[in-house]
């Protein structure tokens, strides 16, 4: 079973719910600009389709024959962010009720005005397995993960996503304001 929360909704396992077209821009506008220059160098062209095709292989963990199940919680900021413009914004959007219509892919979302919420501000990535012991969390950050296998930080994680989860909407009202805010695209 895979958990996960995502501050946007690209993050290292929450690109499986992403669309191409809307990857390839958030890695293309990586690049982060002060003063008129770039701090972060863009990435080229090349670059950026081996990221993406390196990413969008790891999707088979969802799309295979026997795919993993998958729990995910959005915050509704990520779902306005309009990476791409219109088109690719809607598409992503309408990709992502998609993949919740699946029976192994659970997608929720936290929406404004809950306030502060478990997580708020990183990316969670819990990897559950049937040995809890072998259980893993990603942790994500801007230039690195790091990965967490001490039982005593993993009954935090799994806390902190528990209560995550019960500040989300169901997935039926959650499927309703992705639908509404895919139609304001």
């Amino acid at each position: 079973m895979l958990d996960l929360t995502v501050p946007t909704i690209d993050s290292e396992l929450g690109v499986r719910l992403v669309s191409k077209d809307y990857k390839r821009d958030f890695r293309e506008r990586d690049a982060a600009i002060q003063d008129g220059k770039d701090v972060v160098p863009p990435f080229d062209p090349p670059e950026v389709e081996h990221l993406l095709s390196f990413r969008i292989k790891r999707q088979a963990v969802i799309y295979g024959k026997q795919p993993a199940p998958l729990s995910t919680v959005i915050h509704e900021a990520a779902l306005r962010m309009g990476f791409g413009g219109p088109k690719v914004a809607r598409a992503q959007l309408e990709h992502l009720m998609d993949m919740g219509e699946r029976e192994h892919i659970t997608v929720r979302v936290v929406p404004f005005g809950t306030g502060s919420y478990p997580s708020s501000g990183s990316g969670i990535i819990y990897l559950r397995d049937a040995v809890p012991q072998l259980d893993t969390v990603q942790v994500d950050a801007d230039t690195a993960s790091g990965y967490v296998t001490a039982q005593p930080q993993l009954v935090r994680y799994r806390a902190v996503l528990d209560r995550l989860e019960a500040t989300a909407l169901t997935t039926e009202k959650s499927r309703d304001l992705i639908h509404e805010i895919a139609q304001t695209m």
